[in-house]
């Protein structure tokens, strides 16, 4: 457990701001990051002998130019906003906001979210308390699949606001600088608040990202300022086909695609494939025939595209077919009876909570 925080009794700077809207689960495009406003909220902290080190050294480090470079740009890739969501989605009932923690890497001012995992934690009063040992088994899980991938940071949904009458939330509450506080010891640089304002007061998820900075009086830090920092949303390839394919499955009535439609979409995928092999078939024809003069250019690349292509013996190819194709209806069949099990299991923890 850690003591809460106590309010300064003055008020802090306020920077300039630059309103402009929050990232979306529609903006998952390699937009350039976006500037947001940059008002600190500024959180006193109980003063501890390891952080207090760990804030001064770094501080120290900074202003005498050191290697370690401030971040400026953070880029969440669109696994990292669905994990939050449905850690929401599946958090306890009354409380009042999830917590996990960043994985990923940081290159210079830039720092990359690819993953992320929820870790238990309470809040009561003026206390919290976060499952270390959770945290830590996790990690080494992640750590073992992706060796990569580092802590960056921690991630939290917004905390409603009991004072205001509108219901809106408030991305930093008083024991975020607790937490961040516990997390500064488990990153190798400074740790990146991530907040996702689940309220669905408008058609927007909104994403927020913070840096925090050590106020320190008389080489003591007494209080965390957090700045909001540059945030973009970025997809690879296939986490775009992804995104475009949960689009457009929630577009339909249905809100799911079903099996016919996924075969005309195979077959459509085919018969374009086969249209340019027969244009290209036709087009070696031409040139042996002489019909048209030979474009080295055009060769090369018929000539790559046919080299990318194994040479698998029919038989060899259909026994991978076949073995890929068991393994796919065994994984398919698994989640069936896991999805089966999960909802079993949600009836009776109602039936019981009754």
């Amino acid at each position: 457990s850690f003591h809460s925080p106590l309010p300064l009794p003055v008020s802090p700077p306020t920077p300039t701001n630059h309103h402009h809207p929050p990232a979306t689960m529609a903006a998952l495009v390699d937009n350039p990051p976006t500037t947001y406003g940059c008002t600190p909220a500024l959180l006193l902290n109980t003063p501890s002998a390891t952080r207090s080190a760990a804030a001064v050294a770094a501080s120290a480090g900074e202003n005498a130019g050191g290697d370690s470079i401030p971040v400026s740009n953070v880029n969440v890739h669109p696994i990292v906003l669905l994990s939050v969501l449905d850690h929401h989605n599946r958090r306890q009932e009354g409380a009042g906001r999830v917590i996990g923690t960043l994985l990923g890497k940081r290159d210079g001012d830039r720092v990359e979210i690819t993953n992320a995992f929820a870790v238990p934690h309470a809040e009561r009063g003026d206390e919290v308390a976060i499952g270390k040992d959770f945290n830590r088994q996790m990690l080494a899980l992640h750590i073992r699949a992706n060796p990569k991938e580092t802590v960056v940071g921690w991630y939290a949904t917004a905390l409603p606001d009991e004072n205001d009458p509108n219901g809106e939330c408030k991305c930093i509450a008083d024991t975020s600088s607790l937490i961040h506080e516990f997390y500064a010891g488990e990153c190798d640089d400074d740790p990146i608040h991530l907040v996702v304002d689940t309220s669905l007061q408008t058609d927007d998820v909104a994403l927020r990202a913070y840096k925090s900075t050590p106020v320190c009086v008389k080489g003591e830090p007494l209080a965390n300022m957090f700045h909001e920092i540059r945030l973009a949303l970025k997809s690879s390839e296939s986490e775009r086909i992804c995104i475009d394919r949960m689009i457009g499955s929630a577009s339909t009535s249905k809100g799911a695609s079903t099996t016919q439609d996924e075969g005309l979409a195979l077959q459509i995928s085919m018969e374009k494939l086969l249209a340019m092999l027969e244009t290209c078939s036709e087009y070696v024809d031409k040139v042996v025939d002489g019909t048209i003069s030979a474009d080295d250019e055009m060769g090369r690349d018929i000539s790559e595209t046919l080299n990318s292509v194994p040479r698998i013996r029919p038989e060899v190819f259909d026994k991978m077919f076949n073995d890929s194709l068991q393994d796919l209806l065994m994984v398919t069949y698994l989640s069936n009876i896991t999805k089966t099990q999960l909802t079993i299991a949600e009836k009776l923890n109602e039936t019981l909570g009754k």
